[in-house]
Order: C-alpha cells, then sequence, then structure tokens
C-alpha cells in the first residue's frame, strides 16, 4: 500500500464498527449512510480486504476488521489526546460512568486511577446501579452493563468474556457434586440464571439446593459467604478481585463459560463524538479480558 489510508474513511469504520450498524453510525458522524457505506468500501478496496460480513439486517465485523477496529480506535485516541496535550481542551473535560455496582466494586474502581494516571486532564464521575432499567435519567458518557447485549434502547458492544466460579469461605476445600447439592447456597437476584445454569452444567438437581441467603448484590453474596453462611456462583474476575482485596471467600470449584459479558452501551439515538468517552472505551478494550 502506498499511503496511508483515508482518515475520513477511518473515523467512518471505527464508528460503524463501534456501532455495528452504518446508519447508526452515519447518524453520529453527520453524514449519510450512502457517503460512510462509501468510506467503508474505499478504505476495503485500498485494504484489500473486507472488514465486514454484510448479510440482510446483520453486521459483522471479519476477523482482520476486529483487529483493525482496535488498532484505529487507539490511534484515533491517541491524536485526541495528544491534540488535547499540546493544545490543550477548549474546556474542562468530565466523563460520567454508569455502571452495576458489584461490577463498579469488583472489577472497574479499583482500576480507574489507572486511566486517570494516562489521562490527567479527564476527571471521572462513577453512577452505580443495582438494575439496569432502574437507572436514573441524568446524562452519561459511558454506560456499562451486563446481560447478553440484547437491550431494545441502546447500541452495545461487547468488552468481555465471562466465567462463573462456585465461592466458599476461605479454606473450604473444593466442594463435591454432593457438596454442591446439600450445603446452603447464597442465591443473587436478578442472576438466579447463573447459578442454576451451574448445577444443571453438571446434573446437579437445583430443587435439592437449600437458599438460606437471596440478596441484590455480588458484594453482599461474597460477605455472607466469607463469614461462613454458604456458597455462591459468581464471576470468576469477581472472585478473583475479592480475593485480592482480602475478601475471606475461595474458589472451590472449575469455571464455566458463560454468554453474558459486560458490555459498553449508549442510547441509539446519542452522539459519541466525545473525545474523553472514546479514550475511556478504547482503554477498557484493552484492561477487558
Amino acid at each position: 500500500m502506498s499511503k496511508s489510508p483515508n482518515l475520513v474513511w477511518l473515523r467512518s469504520f471505527e464508528s460503524a464498527a463501534r456501532h455495528m450498524n452504518f446508519t447508526a453510525a452515519a447518524a453520529e458522524l453527520g453524514i449519510t449512510q450512502t457517503a460512510l457505506s462509501l468510506h467503508v468500501r474505499s478504505l476495503e478496496a485500498q485494504l484489500g480486504c473486507p472488514l465486514f460480513t454484510r448479510a440482510a439486517r446483520n453486521l459483522t465485523l471479519t476477523e482482520v476488521g476486529q483487529a483493525y477496529a482496535f488498532s484505529v480506535r487507539r490511534a484515533l485516541g491517541d491524536i485526541a489526546l495528544s491534540t488535547t496535550s499540546l493544545f490543550g481542551a477548549s474546556e474542562a473535560q468530565h466523563l460520567t460512568i454508569r455502571i452495576p455496582i458489584s461490577s463498579a466494586t469488583l472489577w472497574l474502581a479499583r482500576r480507574l486511577p489507572d486511566f486517570t494516571q494516562s489521562h490527567p486532564g479527564i476527571s471521572i464521575r462513577l453512577a452505580s446501579n443495582i438494575w439496569a432499567d432502574s437507572a436514573g435519567r441524568e446524562n452519561v458518557d459511558v454506560e456499562i452493563r451486563f446481560g447478553r447485549g440484547d437491550w431494545p434502547d441502546v447500541t452495545s458492544h461487547r468488552l468481555t468474556h465471562e466465567r462463573i466460579v462456585p465461592i466458599a469461605a476461605a479454606g473450604t476445600p473444593p466442594l463435591s457434586h454432593d457438596d454442591l447439592q446439600t450445603r446452603p447456597a447464597v442465591q443473587i437476584l436478578g442472576l438466579q440464571d447463573l447459578w442454576q445454569r451451574y448445577l444443571a452444567a453438571f446434573d446437579i438437581p437445583q430443587d435439592a439446593t437449600q437458599s438460606q441467603f437471596a440478596v441484590d448484590t455480588t458484594i453482599a453474596a461474597v460477605d455472607i459467604v466469607a463469614a461462613g453462611g454458604g456458597y455462591a456462583v459468581i464471576l470468576e474476575r469477581f472472585a478473583e478481585t475479592a480475593i485480592a482485596i482480602g475478601r475471606d471467600i475461595a474458589i472451590v470449584g472449575q469455571p464455566l463459560p458463560i454468554e453474558q459479558a459486560h458490555y459498553v452501551t449508549r442510547p441509539s439515538a446519542t452522539s459519541t463524538n466525545n473525545t474523553a468517552a472514546q479514550l475511556f472505551t478504547s482503554w477498557l478494550e484493552q484492561i477487558a479480558k
């Protein structure tokens, strides 16, 4: 390739890769869908390979497209950061992030200082909620949700691949299937399907398991388990963080992959021409595993 790709084409591709929808991407950039499609096809022609797989009502990134989208998003974020660093921001940058409270406490919050050290000009406001549909009406720049990514009111971009594990009080040996069937269980309201799925994966009858506690956050479940109140099934990343910060729990069974994941979302009709939000989303993709 004799020259670097057109920057306008790259911006169109990056937006389309985030939205997985040419119409939404075009609306974000303030251009027509036809123009955005032309930009992406021109970029593909210059690169000599397809970046998207196009089907009726379905747009997906090719493997090359996925890798390139990450690189382009990071490069555009670096350009924005360099511009701000050298020439200054026109106004203070404030970033409001909404995230489930357990995800904030057991994953994101302890990593936020790494982001602000790299981007000292951005201040963070973290707004936590328990249920996605109970979130307030305040404006947010970035929202992180846990689920299957099929919310009707937002566009979503998958960040993580998750596994679930059983946990018990520290010092508990690995639980046998009989233990899982008979020991008291702590259920997390709204996430009972994780608990049920883990049991079903090992053909453990669910009606035989005793449930002494039902709580509305993983944080509460971890504390009850640490105090000897039974076992719970939670995200492996939450369990690892809880152990790292000194909670008296142990992982007592093998991990099980699940379909649910953390997604970064935005209202379908909202523009994301927000440098701080773009930088934060790029950073999230780097730390999420």
